[in-house]
């Protein structure tokens, strides 16, 4: 997830949620006095120091945030925390490296945790957080965080789509009010496109970035999903429905050209520059706009299929992942006691613009009205299954194919995509 909004397809600054420059990771070990990974037994030498290796969500923020985290950490508790920040173009590659090596920090913030979970690398909830912790997490983000049974990904911050617009083309065009359905949101997007002069009803990004994202919120506001009991259900036929729809947008000329080859970046960027009526976005792209200046908008829950349902929300996390190693189980407890006291979960959030993963977070938020949208719907966001160790293979199918339905057929697209995903992405 990145903070920026042309950042990362998982990020949530929103969105994810740009990109600082890569910090190499030394090849040194997890950590003076932490034990080999694996083990997780603390009945042996307890580890005096423990690493984390963390994405870098902004230039700003995110090193000064957990530079001082260090600090707060030593007093609490005596141990040392060594912090690798690392960008997100390379966190991946260098964090997959040091687990083949079987060199893994104690800690990874990363968008994946269940493949090293499938494989009894990681702590689970119950081993290193507390009950307090864990009766504070927003359920969503526990179901997201839970591999077989258990939680293994422990989220750090949130982000959640709404539908933004723009005032003076919906005033121009005689819309008097955001669309609450389909319906409606299709005669809204045909009369911004009616006022000529390079308007366009709506800024659709299908393109590679993300379309997983963009597909997701809308399925999810027609009773869709990625996966129903277990099952996939990519071609579902609300899901078939929806992308059709999507595509009769883009038939009907109420998009931007080519909008399954336009990244969500290139769609910000179009709302951005007034020429937009609609778009979907988060809160990274609402302070750009605010920094801006230039667009008069409007953020709204998301219109639904069916006349009078509630809008559903596509939510995004990240994961604090906690890797077994002899002796480090105690000084790794300590780190997420210490992360998810208010005073450091939520100062991290703001810092960084994101939303928050926490039922007491939620309730230090609502003093924000600009968040009141995301905020309502937050608790009951839906989110891809990153519980299911296939998922990032049948992510990036997703994201190179799905884009091809708006100039071919919709099903059959999905077909594809569900035989791939049944055969393991």
């Amino acid at each position: 997830m990145r903070t920026t909004t042309s950042g990362h397809t998982a990020a949530l600054r929103w969105g994810g949620l740009a990109l600082g420059a890569a910090f190499a990771l030394a090849a040194c070990s997890g950590g003076t006095g932490a034990g080999t990974a694996g083990g997780g037994d603390d009945s042996g030498k307890k580890a005096t120091t423990i690493k984390l290796v963390a994405a870098e969500y902004s230039k700003d923020n995110t090193k000064a945030f957990w530079d001082k985290f260090a600090t707060d950490y030593k007093a609490k508790t005596g141990n040392t925390l060594e912090v690798q920040i690392v960008s997100w173009d390379d966190i991946d590659q260098q964090s997959s490296t040091m687990i083949q090596n079987n060199n893994p920090p104690d800690i990874l913030n990363l968008n994946a945790y269940a493949s090293y979970a499938k494989d009894d690398l990681l702590y689970s909830a119950d081993d290193v957080l507390s009950d307090s912790v864990k009766s504070d997490l927003l359920e969503a983000f526990v179901k997201s965080g839970t591999y077989d049974g258990k939680m293994y990904g422990m989220p750090d911050l949130s982000s959640a789509r709404a539908m933004f617009y723009n005032k003076k083309l919906f005033q121009q065009a005689g819309i008097t009010e955001a669309p609450k359905t389909w319906t409606e949101f299709q005669a809204d997007a045909k009369k911004v496109a009616a006022l000529g002069d390079g308007a366009i009803g709506y800024g659709l990004p299908l393109g590679p970035e993300e379309s997983q994202g963009e597909f997701s919120i809308w399925m999810f506001n027609n009773g869709g999903d990625w996966k129903k009991d277990g099952k996939w259900t990519i071609n579902s036929a609300e899901n078939v429905e929806t992308l059709t729809f999507l595509k009769s947008l883009a038939t009907d000329k109420l998009t931007q050209n080519n909008p399954g080859k336009t990244n969500r970046q290139d769609a910000f960027d179009l709302f951005a520059s007034g020429k937009v009526g609609m778009v979907v976005g988060f809160s990274p792209l609402a302070a750009t706009l605010d920094e801006a200046k230039k667009v008069d908008y409007g953020v709204a829950p998301m219109p639904t299929k069916a006349e009078g349902g509630e809008p559903q929300t596509f939510g995004v996390t990240d994961y604090l992942m906690a890797f077994k190693k002899d002796g480090n189980k105690e000084a790794v407890k300590a780190f997420y006691d210490l992360y998810y006291q208010k005073d450091q979960v939520n100062s991290f959030i703001k810092a960084e613009g994101f939303l928050p993963v926490t039922k007491s977070g939620i309730e230090e938020f609502k003093s924000d009205a600009k968040l009141a949208t995301y905020l309502e719907t937050l608790p009951n966001a839906h989110l891809t299954p990153t519980d299911d160790p296939t998922w990032d293979k049948v992510k990036l199918s997703v994201q190179q194919n799905l884009g091809t339905a708006m100039t071919g057929d919709p099903k059959a697209v999905l077909d594809k995509l569900q035989k791939s995903a049944e055969a393991g992405g």
